[in-house]
């Protein structure tokens, strides 16, 4: 089986406080563990850099309603 994909990215940070927490701060190590193509990593990369400079919380929040707004179907 490979590594997992988009999909799971999002449902995990959309559920998983802690992931969240560590794609937020951490976005290149966290992204390097799924399959995804350099669209979606670039797209994912802006996404975390458009959170800006706010508390962790408020971060987090921009970055789900980033991702829900482009990949919500």
């Amino acid at each position: 089986m490979g590594r997992p994909g988009i999909r799971e990215l999002i449902g995990r940070a959309m559920i998983e406080k802690e992931f969240l927490s560590e794609l937020i701060q951490n976005p290149d190590s966290v992204l390097a563990g799924f399959d995804l193509d350099a669209e979606e990593r670039s797209a994912l990369m802006q996404a975390v850099a458009r959170t800006g400079n706010g508390s962790a919380a408020e971060r987090a929040r921009e970055f789900q309603s980033i991702l829900m707004k482009r990949w919500a179907t």
